[in-house]
């Protein structure tokens, strides 16, 4: 039987949103998913993730791009198709997603033609702050990076993880020009309908249907997003899932 491969960003101040995140998953998908977390920490501890990075206050600092990171898989999202062994299709989110519908009506949509796919949201004003007081990072392609149907194989990936990990572009380009997809050509990135990545607060028009719901500027739990749309659905998910916890305890 088929597998999908679901890689979740991680951060150990969003382990609520990430247990959510793959519940969501794991109850939406009509067949068996293996569900990775993705975090800078265990790519550091192989000698892979080798980028000079600052941790204090509950806050990242990337010293290459000299910008914060808001989570541990600001960079580390891109090491997917690396931790795939660069073969066959795997979809990342970040943690702070709510899954609607299978994911296999996402993996419709993947076409060999393209390195990877994403939902290419137009350029749109954000606030300054987000989630607990981190500070929102404006780039090229600001949230297309959230949610990416990576075809592993393709032969242009290869270039982030070629040589020595110190010249990686992985561990030596800006941020910026990772969350921009500088390392693929522009007709190598293929587009998903806009339900596969709504930006809960930010997106608009607001499609017919929506699949994955992305709580951008903070997830419910959040002071301040109680009230935010899908909220409820959210909290259904979460309370759900405590509940399996303390039954299997």
């Amino acid at each position: 039987m088929r597998r999908w491969r679901v890689y979740i960003g991680w951060d150990p101040h969003e382990t609520v949103a990430n247990d959510v995140a793959a519940a969501s998953l794991r109850a939406t998908s009509s067949l068996p998913v293996d569900v990775a977390r993705v975090d800078l920490r265990p790519l550091e501890r192989l000698g892979l993730y080798l980028r000079p990075t600052k941790h204090a206050d509950g806050r990242y600092w990337d010293e290459i791009s000299e910008a914060p990171m808001t989570t541990g898989h600001a960079i580390a999202r891109f090491f997917v198709p690396w931790l795939a062994n660069h073969t066959g299709w795997a979809l990342f989110t970040d943690g702070d997603v709510l899954f609607r519908e299978d994911v296999a009506a996402l993996m419709l949509y993947a076409d060999p033609d393209y390195a990877v796919q994403v939902v290419k949201h137009a350029p749109m004003p954000e606030a300054d702050e987000k989630k607990r007081g981190q500070t929102q990072t404006q780039y090229s392609k600001k949230n297309w990076s959230s949610v990416m149907l990576f075809n592993c194989g393709h032969p242009a990936h290869k270039v982030l993880t070629a040589g020595d990990p110190q010249s990686w572009p992985l561990n030596t380009w800006p941020g910026r020009d990772l969350h921009a997809f500088k390392w693929l050509k522009e007709f190598q990135v293929g587009e998903l309908p806009a339900q596969w990545n709504y930006l809960s607060g930010v997106t608009s028009p607001k499609p017919e249907q929506i699949s994955i719901v992305h709580f951008t500027l903070g997830t419910p739990d959040v002071p301040g997003h109680e009230r935010d749309e899908f909220a409820d659905e959210w909290r259904g998910v979460r309370a759900a899932h405590q509940a399996r916890q303390t039954v299997d305890a």
